[in-house]
């Protein structure tokens, strides 16, 4: 397929619109009759709720309605389904704890935030008004935010259904091999990691409208959805009990998504259901104080994790146990990433036997989902951070330990130790470019020019693969759909949902240069059920892959019924008709036919051969055979402040391998954004509860610390292109890879800087203030151990 790279891409279709600010989200919709909806929550981690008194906020002015969980239970309203269960090896859905996820509280508030009433006023103002005269009796009850504390005897318990809070024990893998493996190796490597709780905190906050039209009976969506259509099946068969056809769900412009916006969300239960009882529409649009108390949180797990190694370095075994801290309910998707993705636990090592196994455990916080990765950067974070500690235990240095294990490119395609069999890559390869390109060899005469000016370097590398394209045992299918206009106009509709990854841009030149037409004929249609009767939406790195490769089998279509036609319009047979660059021409003649001629022959049924329907609209389907395996290699170097605790990242390089590259400048805006993300989780971003009360300590930015711009270096991106087989691209996806590789390489970096205090690991996040005590507590061991402490070799000081 041909490239759609640097040299032809001249910026994104979509930037013109939104730069401008003429692109159009959720909160910019105001049908006539709008009322508008507050949401009253639970100022309480964990409370009965004894009464409700919606009386004299009813009265107030603008008040249209007062709802709560005894009207959701009188109007038969369902509960919203966990869709992402665990899978066994052979993909089989494994059973959880799912305890009712309703649409309002009922009966007890189980985290600070959980929705109680919903207010319908003519004004936000009127309705947060209102809100606030309504009367709820609380009885505050004991309250636990911590996964493993949660998970301890005597914990305060959160539904009778989970005893000791546990919604699901998971586990994969050899553990006979594992423990084997364990039994013989020269030496043994454990680590414990915290990965800790972040939000999403995408540009544009979720919103929702929600409108029920009375002659036909149908409710009308609009939200920034990921996945419209599943959310419109859902809503129909799960919470409203209609045919499928009576629910439309539309997604107009998102300013980003990363996961979260995947989930259905209770807010647009709500506006849909008040719409319904009032007859008119009604929108909610969340604000960023209460992003953190309504949407859905990410990460947040304990793993402990052993590496069994031979005398020579090598790999023999890996377990890894992990407590995943599920909220106060099992989300949407909140079951996926703990346990969905464990795969990638063998990274693009040789390891013979892994076995991983997970508590999901429910506390008194907000619910987890996936979040850009979905349980993949926790995954190559752990092997990650291991392997370095391994290194540092047994002398070898981190690159040669890492390439003794590399699994060869001559070994595709590769059963791994845990899941996955790779098709394709060249892992010792990547870490190859991305070491001399970084001058891995000079970094120690840089980390001594530091130490000179009282700074500590560091340099950090890791390997990451992920899964992209569909998980084992999930039907991932996707369709699209070209329709002409007799002007030559082509209108593509598609499954997936762009939130901002440039989509429009990807689609309109691949489907251009495939049938050779003018990009500014081309328009890209999708998120409305009505228009596009199917799709998978857009999540795990897999758009261009399905996406795009269903669009070629609708081109391919087109081409092949638009020979049909040129065949009869020219007088040949249609084995001597070839087309190219947008015209069907006569094998060995001069008799050629542009395709927009074919388009407006297509329209007149005297010009076709007999038989053949007019129009040339063509519609495709195309599903992966199997998933695809993005990997690369990141090298961070940074320099740490001791004195401060302040993290400087100075340099960041990564060498990807995502197949071939259809749009270099698209690939690079993917990895500077998962980069970012990462990095931000490492050095900045931390959702805190106060243990005791349940409170929700981050509940702004002025407590939630976000990367900025001069946070973060100039991103290198090179690539070192394995195609795959497994699609018509030869594509394996990038929308995750940054962020998976940036969790291990930025910590990596951090750790190696503080390596000549006699660090070895330190948890996320490492803010200024972690960093500054981890430093102070090293030198003060180093005061007590004397001068053969290895911290007595590090940057001096108090």
């Amino acid at each position: 397929m041909e490239r759609l790279g640097r040299e032809r891409s001249g910026g994104r279709i979509e930037d013109g619109r939104f730069l401008t600010g003429r692109g159009r989200f959720t909160d910019d919709i105001r049908p006539p009759g709008l009322l508008c909806a507050h949401v009253l929550r639970s100022p309480h981690a964990h409370a009965l709720i004894l009464a409700i008194d919606t009386a004299a906020a009813a009265a107030m002015p603008g008040v249209a309605a007062i709802l709560t969980a005894a009207d959701a239970a009188d109007d038969g309203l369902g509960t919203i389904p966990c869709v992402s269960n665990p899978r066994t090896a052979d993909g089989r859905i494994q059973s959880v704890v799912a305890p009712p996820h309703t649409v309002l509280a009922q009966g007890r508030a189980r985290m600070v935030g959980d929705p109680v009433a919903l207010v319908v006023a003519a004004t936000p103002a009127q309705a947060r008004d209102a809100a606030e005269a309504v009367a709820v009796a609380y009885e505050a009850m004991p309250a636990v935010t911590d996964a493993e504390t949660a998970a301890a005897p005597g914990a305060p318990q959160l539904w009778a259904e989970a005893p000791g809070n546990l919604s699901f024990r998971y586990a994969i893998g050899d553990r006979g091999a594992v423990e084997a493996a364990l039994a013989r190796a020269h030496h043994v490597t454990r680590l414990r990691m915290a990965i800790n709780r972040v939000s999403a905190n995408p540009l544009e906050p979720r919103a929702a409208i929600g409108d029920y039209d009375r002659s036909g009976e149908r409710y009308v969506l609009h939200a920034p959805v990921q996945t419209p259509h599943q959310i419109r099946q859902v809503l129909a068969g799960r919470i409203f009990r209609v045919s499928e056809h009576r629910v439309r769900v539309v997604v107009p412009d998102v300013g980003g998504g990363f996961g979260m916006k995947g989930g259905l969300f209770r807010e647009y239960i709500l506006v849909l259901w008040a719409a319904r009882r009032l007859g008119r529409p009604v929108k909610w649009t969340c604000e960023r104080s209460e992003a953190f108390l309504s949407d859905d949180h990410a990460r947040d797990n304990i793993a402990e994790a052993a590496l069994a190694l031979d005398e020579e370095g090598r790999f023999l075994g890996l377990e890894v146990r992990s407590v995943a801290n599920l909220g106060a309910y099992l989300s949407f998707r909140g079951a996926h990433s703990p346990t969905n993705n464990l795969g990638s636990l063998s990274g693009v090592y040789t390891t013979p036997a892994v076995h991983a196994e997970v508590r999901g455990v429910f506390t008194n916080t907000q619910p987890t989902s996936p979040y850009r990765g979905a349980g993949r950067p926790e995954a190559s974070y752990v092997i990650e951070r291991l392997i370095d500690v391994a290194a540092a235990e047994t002398g070898i240095d981190r690159l040669e330990i890492r390439r003794r294990n590399c699994i060869p490119p001559e070994a595709m395609p590769y059963r791994t130790g845990l899941l996955f069999t790779y098709d394709s890559g060249d892992f010792a390869a990547n870490m190859a470019l991305a070491a001399e390109a970084a001058d891995w060899a000079g970094f120690e005469a840089r980390r001594a020019a530091a130490r000179r000016r009282g700074r500590l370097r560091g340099i950090g590398l890791a390997n990451c693969i992920e899964q992209a394209g569909g998980p084992f045992g999930a039907p991932w299918e996707e369709r699209a759909e070209l329709r002409f206009d007799p002007g030559g106009g082509l209108t593509v509709l598609v499954g997936t949902l762009s939130s901002g990854q440039g989509h429009e841009t990807v689609f309109t030149r691949l489907v251009g240069a495939r049938l050779g037409i003018d990009p500014a004929l081309i328009r890209v249609v999708q998120g409305d059920t009505d228009l596009v009767p199917f799709g998978r939406g857009t999540f795990g790195s897999r758009t261009v892959m399905t996406g795009g490769s269903t669009i070629l089998n609708a081109c391919d279509k087109v081409i092949e019924k638009g020979r049909r036609i040129a065949a009869h319009l020219l007088e040949a047979g249609e084995g001597d008709i070839a087309f190219a660059d947008g015209r069907f021409a006569v094998a060995g003649t001069d008799r050629t036919m542009a395709l927009a001629e074919v388009v407006r022959a297509a329209f007149s049924v005297h010009r076709l051969p007999p038989g053949l329907e007019s129009g040339l609209d063509q519609a495709a389907t195309w599903a992966p055979g199997a998933p695809t395996y993005p990997n690369g290699c990141h090298v961070c170097e940074l320099e740490v402040d001791p004195e401060t605790g302040r993290v400087e990242v100075l340099r960041y390089l990564v060498v990807d391998d995502v197949g071939r590259v259809l749009d270099h400048a698209l690939l690079d805006g993917q990895v500077h954004g998962g980069v970012a993300q990462g990095l931000g989780q490492i050095l900045h971003e931390n959702i805190a509860y106060d243990a005791e009360s349940g409170q929700l300590l981050t509940g702004s930015f002025t407590d939630y610390s976000m990367p900025r711009a001069d946070d973060l270096p100039l991103i290198e991106v090179r690539s070192n292109e394995v195609p795959t087989d497994n699609n018509p691209l030869g594509v394996k996806g990038a929308g995750e890879a940054g962020t998976i590789g940036a969790l291990p390489a930025v910590m990596s970096a951090v750790v190696d800087a503080l390596s000549p205090l006699g660090i070895r690991h330190l948890d996320m996040p490492a803010t200024p203030e972690r960093v500054w005590r981890v430093v102070r507590e090293a030198r003060r061991r180093a005061r007590a151990g004397g001068p053969d402490h290895p911290a007595a070799v590090g940057v001096g000081g108090e």
